[in-house]
């Protein structure tokens, strides 16, 4: 039987008033909805339901659609399962009460410590001269051992990057020293930079829950808000690792097909899904994205596409939407798909892009520039048009 396509939801990544990307920008882009959150809320904090109301006024005066939450922060002490944590698994409860009251009910998280993404470099020039986001393991090295100097961090580098990073940072001076480390420490957006002591001790207190513990602390989070989120119809997507694998000592728990099976396994209920980010997963030196992806479909509730191109030490910038080591045509077949099988319609957004054109000369969000998305929106539209003939 012939598949019946529909159109997945094209949505727009948007910081709230302050972005210098507005929302007229977004409608010329071609995108429907807007994925969003309350970043002047402090992490751990109430979401009110007036500044919800408010944001989502504000959405839908421009004739667009609050479509997604990204993010509701998970508070350290319950990643952490410090003594406070039902306080603040409390207060997250009733956040999202409180949006699925304003009828948004698809939640984007992660579980990342500390840090909820990682790179090395922010302006990475390509050939045609538009600047990527760059995840370097030498640069990393060079920042683990000689800017943060974690006790026992050598052990964690094979010979051959430990090599390099002694050679780079012979070369390096004191302001290129300092830009690595504000670009590896730009952690959570809004939040003040972490100092190295802050995060010389988390990693400590990470190093004694571990892995398992950090998996067990996750099924803990989930478990605990499953009632609100079943009764009110909020899914919530957890958000792959960026990148997908160990940093700095801190254990990653969302990075691997296995990863995301113990999770659906463990809170095995309808509310419990995964946002399905290309990029992410295509960092995975051993990840197969479309592999993923058939494994976890039926929860994959929101998707971030984007591409990657690693070397042969597993760092990687981020390449053109259609260009990268993610095979973006049979990943958007398979999610068109599963689209065609739903009632309600998965929205996806094109994750970050090139800093380029008139967007080279102003300050935007790294990633998030307006004219790299629209060009990647506008070819994932082209793609979907020919994956599916559905114009």
């Amino acid at each position: 039987m012939e598949t019946k396509y529909k159109k997945l939801e094209q949505t727009w990544r948007w910081y709230g008033p302050n972005d210098p990307v507005t929302l007229q920008d977004v409608k010329q882009a071609g995108a429907t909805g807007i994925v969003t959150a309350l970043h002047h809320i402090p992490h751990g904090e109430i979401w009110p339901l007036a500044d919800i109301q408010e944001r989502k006024s504000i959405i839908e005066a421009s004739g667009l659609t609050w479509s997604v939450v990204e993010s509701v922060p998970v508070h350290e002490a319950i990643k952490t399962r410090r003594a406070d944590a039902d306080k603040y698994i409390e207060n997250y409860k009733i956040s999202l009460q409180n949006l699925a009251e304003c009828g948004i009910k698809t939640v984007c998280y992660n579980f990342m410590p500390v840090l909820d993404w990682t790179r090395t470099q922010l302006d990475l020039e390509m050939t045609d001269g538009s600047k990527a986001l760059y995840f370097n393991w030498i640069d990393l090295a060079v920042f683990d051992l000689h800017i943060l100097k974690r006790a026992g961090a050598e052990e964690d580098y094979p010979q051959s990057v430990l090599k390099r990073a002694e050679a780079k940072f012979a070369t390096l001076n004191q302001q290129q020293l300092d830009d690595l480390r504000i670009n590896v420490l730009m952690g959570i957006p809004n939040e003040k930079e972490i100092e190295l002591e802050t995060l010389r001790s988390s990693i400590n207190e990470y190093k004694q829950i571990g892995f398992n513990g950090l998996r067990e602390n996750l099924v803990y989070f989930l478990s605990s808000i499953a009632g609100v989120c079943e009764s009110a119809g909020i899914k919530m997507t957890i958000h792959p690792d960026d990148p997908p694998y160990p940093i700095l000592g801190l254990p990653r728990i969302a990075s691997t097909i296995d990863d995301f099976n113990y999770i659906l396994k463990n809170v095995d209920l309808p509310f419990n899904g995964v946002c399905f980010c290309t990029g992410s997963l295509g960092a995975g030196v051993d990840n197969n994205a479309l592999e993923i992806f058939n494994a976890v479909k039926e929860r994959v509730y929101f998707a971030h596409l984007r591409n990657v191109t690693k070397d042969e030490d597993g760092s990687f910038y981020e390449a053109d939407h259609l260009g990268g080591d993610v095979n973006m045509y049979e990943i958007m077949k398979a999610l068109s798909e599963e689209n065609a099988l739903r009632d309600k319609t998965i929205p996806f957004r094109p994750d970050h892009g090139h800093q380029m054109l008139d967007d080279l000369a102003k300050q935007t969000n790294p990633g998030y520039s307006a004219i790299g998305r629209l060009r990647g929106l506008a070819e994932l539209r082209g793609l979907e048009v020919g994956v599916t003939g559905n114009y």
